[in-house]
């Protein structure tokens, strides 16, 4: 059989502009523009969110999509994650995406190959103790309901695996690929360190590559933070652990660069968020000292990477007592500043009347660059408007990272065997479910389809039509809090074609 090789010639040099990142929505109804560089301002966002959030704007600056975890309210309520389009609308089917309001939970980046710039994935986990574990994504199509977005996919499941609060992205070594990354966690506490790593590519989700160090445990609470050349991140956890890993963006490989901090197992040494400066000479992190009975104290702390002892050029820059402050993310800006925000940790969501200097503000970080008090951080400068801050700052990757230049992958090369038709697939998660179900389908052919739901007996329970929406994609969330727990078989016929799969209700 021929084969038919294309290859694409990628350009070699990265964006210019870096205004993908330029507007972040967050906490209680927080946002800030980073258009105008030498002044950011506040803006409202649509969130009421304690955590994660991610937000993703076009190549002049003007927002698109943002998502975050926050409260669904619906027949019950529950914690899930909502998508916004850029009038803080959510978009229709986009309330109750996997989520729980942890911190690190969400990745949203354009779909590899698309041409028409309106697709999207949306990446979500369900941390330890989640009703519904496991990796998840969701397609979004912004040119749906006259240009408002919609659903195209919703909460198709990759794994039921539990994990730790760190989902991260990042181009891959050529330019327009998609690495997710995530990390297992397993209690109580299993010392194995293990790095999930999926490959997102115009036509498929590959993976998982596991990869395992045995040097920390697999908590809940770990971060990944990126090194602004994207060569490497910083891994910390709440049992004291900091470390710098390499990252090939090429192949996914991960090896360890230096262990900056072994882990301990008292918790004394509880990392909470990180951020490098823009020249990635030094690590900023919040970490919190329990003293217990309100004597816990929130660090603000900045590492000189290029020390011959790192742990011992720790200076502590900023902090505050619990029941003062909490403390909360760092992330550096379009602007080359850090900001950081702290918590007023008197419950989620705040009371109307909970309004101060705490959660009004964010944290600024003037000169990162700088060593020492010359870094000029400045507790609750950056006034929010009015809105207020929880704990999370948006997890964005840099989306306008490009291929790496002169190495084995700045060129896409795509092997054709033989053009075949695709055939109709459906997913049905999660598999079991105990409320909600979605019925997702894609390759699909024709323009309409009747969806039916009958038990092990063959009583229907349930048939709706649903439209079949252009490259054959067809979603739809169910509600099956009322039936009785059992087996039951999903059909989906259209006028050309007729899938089928099951589900268990528990």
């Amino acid at each position: 059989m021929k084969k038919i090789i294309f290859i694409l010639t990628l350009f070699a040099t990265q964006a210019v502009a870096q205004n993908q990142n330029n507007v972040w929505m967050f906490g209680d109804s927080a946002g800030i523009d980073f258009n105008s560089i030498t002044n950011p301002i506040p803006i409202t966002s649509g969130v009421i969110g304690r955590g994660s959030c991610v937000s993703l704007a076009d190549s002049n600056g003007n927002l698109i999509l943002y998502a975050a975890t926050m409260p669904y309210f619906g027949p019950y309520t529950f914690l899930a994650t909502k998508l916004f389009n850029d009038q803080n609308l959510i978009l229709p089917g986009a309330d109750s995406i996997t989520g729980e309001a942890w911190y690190n939970e969400l990745g949203l980046f354009p779909k590899p190959g698309d041409t028409t710039g309106n697709l999207y994935y949306v990446f979500s986990i369900g941390v330890n103790g989640a009703p519904n574990p496991g990796l998840y994504f969701t397609l979004i199509d912004m040119s749906l309901n006259g240009g408002l977005g919609g659903v195209m996919q919703e909460n198709i499941q990759l794994d039921t695996i539990e994990y730790g609060d760190c989902l991260t992205t990042i181009k891959h070594g050529n330019g327009r690929d998609w690495w997710v990354i995530a990390k297992i966690n397993n209690f109580p506490f299993t010392f194995l360190n293990r790095f999930r790593v999926y490959l997102v590519t115009p036509d498929s989700i590959n993976g998982p590559f596991i990869q395992d160090f045995n040097d920390a445990s697999d908590v809940s609470f770990q971060k990944i933070i990126w090194h602004p050349e994207y060569a490497k991140f910083m891994l910390i956890n709440t049992r004291g652990y900091m470390s710098e890993f390499n990252f090939d963006r090429c192949s996914g490989l991960i090896s360890l660069d230096q262990n900056i901090y072994p882990e301990i197992t008292n918790f004394n040494r509880p990392f909470w968020g990180g951020a490098y400066s823009p020249n990635g000479n030094i690590f900023y992190t919040s970490r919190t000292s329990y003293g217990g009975n309100g004597g816990d104290y929130n660090y603000l702390l900045q590492y000189d990477l290029t020390a011959a002892n790192i742990p011992l050029s720790c200076d502590t820059l900023d902090s505050t007592l619990y029941p003062i402050a909490d403390c909360g993310d760092l992330r550096l800006a379009p602007d080359g500043k850090i900001y950081y925000t702290q918590a007023y940790p008197h419950g989620f969501p705040y009371q109307d009347t909970m309004r101060n200097y705490v959660n009004e503000n964010l944290g600024v970080i003037n000169n990162p660059d700088v060593v020492g008090t010359g870094c000029n951080f400045q507790p609750f400068s950056f006034y929010l408007g009015g809105k207020r801050t929880y704990y999370g700052l948006p997890n964005n990757p840099n989306y306008s990272l490009g291929p790496i230049v002169a190495s084995l992958c700045d060129t896409l090369s795509t092997v054709i065997n033989e053009v075949k038709e695709k055939s109709a697939t459906i997913y049905i998660s999660p598999n079991p479910a105990t409320r909600l179900i979605y019925f997702n389908a894609q390759h699909l052919k024709g323009k309409q389809g009747i969806l039916n739901i009958v038990t092990i007996n063959g009583e229907r329970v349930f048939q709706k039509p649903i439209e079949i929406l252009n490259g054959g994609y067809a979603t739809l969330r169910i509600e099956i809090s009322s039936y009785p727990s059992g087996i039951y078989f999903v059909s989906f016929q259209t006028e050309k074609e007729s899938v089928a799969g099951k589900f268990v209700k528990e």
